[in-house]
């Protein structure tokens, strides 16, 4: 089992001047990274955030992104063999291709089109995935390395630069939406065409700009694995990459931790959406309240991944999230009912906005916590974490049409309270080994 390095609580925060030019590649490679999904997911994001109301014949579009997260689940057990076998930068190269092709086919929306581009971007959305959180950690990890930084603070700077970018693909993309089919009748097939086509060519960008990225040669990175010679040797190497970590008690007290990370997310595009924004504003503040959602989750993501630099830190920022969400769900609950006016109108945004605060919060410390926790398999806890999330994504999705928002809502704050409170335990947990690991240290 791995520890928590005691050299990451020492080294100093000092750079010197022979060094900035290392510190330079590798803060370049976030930069990339970071605008290359932006541009990517901004795209993206959008067209999910359209798919049940344009794509509504015999609800194609629900199915097709109930299809998609299944197809995510399943392809994520096998998606960090992919990433070791082409190195992380190979993988998220790969990963674009489904993406670009799942926009392509909403130009003509059709079962014998969206269905395969659904099962495709499964397999592309795991690869691309694990190729993130393993590229982003080995990168944070040779930055600490070269430039003697402290390892946890670093992992929680690069992450929040990361997830900040990101979560304001929903800001931009929701933008480029309301200015593209604001003039013409909502679900149009012109101003979805020019939309989509918008969308690929933003694709396109993100994917060229990809292409820039320094390979990365530490552990678990390019090359690290043979291809697998015959089909014993394939299984043992899926048996370590799905099966091993499930034997970690870390892994097993994080995994519901994943589970809600998936929910919550799900919850405010299938759930919130349609139960809570749609009522209060029409289907055309969709786009307003999501663009409001991102931008809340984009300011938190940069400011938790400055908070962070270690397990302490990411217990008090978690803490914060899990509050946060605990707010919206016991008002929905509890007390919100749809009012007309401008309160009608301030509280589905400030709901929005105060969830995107939380989704900030779990994106930077669960991506922190696994690059702190799991360094001799990062692949593998990446490809955990993506297999039940996305697991809780598809479930959500599938299970919306029959079931009520009263029970949506019991089932998120049970699956909150448990993924909580196997969160502090596995904090206290770690805290304690590691104080008896340095108690003798201290004594002599």
């Amino acid at each position: 089992m791995d520890s928590v390095d005691s050299r990451d609580e020492e080294s100093p925060l000092v750079v010197s001047d022979s060094q900035s030019k290392t510190l330079q590649n590798h803060t370049r490679d976030v930069h990339i990274l970071s605008c290359s999904f932006l541009l990517i997911f901004l795209a993206y994001g959008a067209t999910q955030n359209l798919e049940s109301s344009v794509n509504t014949d015999e609800d194609l579009g629900t199915i097709a992104l109930g299809i998609l997260y299944l197809s995510f689940t399943i392809f994520s057990l096998i998606a960090s063999l992919v990433v070791r076998m082409m190195g992380s930068k190979n993988a998220l190269i790969l990963g674009t291709t489904g993406y670009w092709l799942f926009m392509a086919a909403n130009l003509k929306p059709r079962w014998s089109t969206m269905v395969p581009a659904s099962v495709y971007l499964g397999f592309a959305a795991s690869v691309i995935w694990v190729g993130q959180g393993t590229y982003l950690t080995a990168t944070a990890r040779s930055h600490a390395n070269d430039n003697n930084l402290h390892e946890g603070t670093v992992i929680g700077n690069f992450n929040g630069e990361f997830w900040g970018m990101f979560a304001s693909h929903q800001f931009a993309g929701n933008l480029i939406t309301l200015a593209l089919l604001k003039s013409g009748t909502e679900g149009s097939t012109g101003g979805t065409t020019l939309l989509f086509i918008v969308f690929l060519c933003s694709m396109t960008l993100g994917t060229i700009l990809m292409c820039f990225l320094r390979r990365r040669d530490g552990k678990g990175e390019e090359g690290s694995l043979e291809p697998a010679v015959g089909f014993s040797s394939y299984a043992v190497s899926l048996s370590k990459s799905v099966i091993t970590p499930l034997f970690d008690v870390r892994m097993l007290l994080i995994i519901p931790l994943f589970v809600y990370s998936g929910l919550q997310q799900a919850f405010v595009w299938a759930e919130f959406t349609k139960y809570i924004v749609t009522p209060a504003l029409g289907v055309s503040g969709v786009g307003g309240s999501m663009a409001v959602f991102g931008a809340f989750d984009a300011i938190c993501s940069l400011a938790a991944g400055r908070l962070t630099s270690g397990l302490s830190s990411i217990t008090w920022i978690v803490s914060g999230g899990a509050f946060a969400q605990v707010i919206v769900l016991l008002w929905i609950l509890l007390k919100y009912r749809v009012t007309s006016g401008v309160l009608g109108t301030i509280y589905p945004l400030l709901m929005a906005a105060i969830w995107g605060i939380g989704d900030g919060v779990f994106n930077t410390q669960i991506n922190a916590l696994i690059g702190i926790l799991f360094k001799s398999d990062t692949e593998g806890a990446f490809a955990q974490y993506k297999v039940w999330q996305s697991a809780s994504i598809s479930a959500v999705f599938f299970l919306s049409p029959y079931i009520s928002l009263q029970a949506m809502l019991v089932v998120m704050l049970a699956s909150l309270f448990t993924a909580f409170s196997a969160f502090l335990f596995l904090t206290h947990k770690i805290e304690r080994a590691f104080s008896s690991s340095t108690s003798p240290q201290v004594a002599s």
